[in-house]
């Protein structure tokens, strides 16, 4: 997804500044969103993280560059309340001019139509065990994917269509792609092998090497096998 959260690798924002003996949370409603989420879990909203995630990464796009940490969480929790069928747009438009909103409040929610299927998790956690050999082996070179995907994904734009080279393996993981739009999560529905590659900055801008865990969904067609020659 093409959407302003992707900023890996982008200039321009200013300086990342930390807070010294920064609390948990700075207001009593960042508490209570942050339960929210929880309770949005327990109804039926959210289904899993990958899930919320992506009901986070399409709130507006305004809002997401303004609105702090627990602000985006509130956006992205009114998106699936409503996309769940739990709570009507207009509902919560009316408690927040109840509580003192202007009308003209600009409303981070964007929820769509029709959402994507609540699917939780089919098994604890997000390990699963390998029922094959992981398409790729450790040297192997491999190269991103540079297709940018409409919905949700863990491959950053600064990360797509790198070569690289396979230096560690994981084991079996859900897939966020398809795990985020109640797709699947299992093996059975293109659970891959997370991988680590090494992979190299922008074209042009020689950055040295880096780290990326990469899913081998993500790499179509432009790996070698381990049987094959390397230059």
């Amino acid at each position: 997804m093409q959407g302003i959260h992707d900023l890996g690798g982008r200039d321009g924002f200013g300086v990342l500044e930390v807070e010294k003996d920064e609390p948990a949370f700075h207001h009593r409603w960042e508490a209570a969103v942050f339960a929210m989420m929880f309770a949005a879990g327990r109804a039926g909203a959210t289904g899993n993280s990958d899930r919320f995630r992506h009901a986070i990464e399409r709130i507006d796009p305004a809002a997401y560059l303004e609105d702090s940490y627990y602000g985006r969480w509130l956006g992205g929790l009114e998106t699936l309340f409503v996309e769940a069928g739990l709570l009507t747009r207009e509902a919560i438009d009316e408690k927040a001019q109840h509580l003192g909103a202007p009308v003209t409040a600009r409303v981070a929610s964007r929820p769509q139509a029709p959402p994507d299927p609540v699917v939780g998790y089919d098994a604890p956690g997000c390990r699963r065990e390998l029922s094959t050999d992981p398409r790729f082996a450790l040297g192997d070179a491999v190269q991103t994917t540079s297709a940018s995907s409409p919905g949700h994904t863990r491959l950053p734009a600064y990360a797509r269509g790198r070569p690289g080279r396979i230096t560690a393996q994981h084991g079996g993981w859900v897939f966020p792609d398809t795990h985020a739009h109640g797709a699947g999560s299992s093996l059975r529905t293109s659970i891959p092998s997370p991988l680590r590659a090494r992979t190299f900055g922008a074209q042009g801008r020689s950055r040295g090497w880096w780290c990326i865990s990469i899913s081998l969904s993500l790499t179509c067609c432009r790996g070698r096998r381990p049987h094959e020659s390397r230059p």
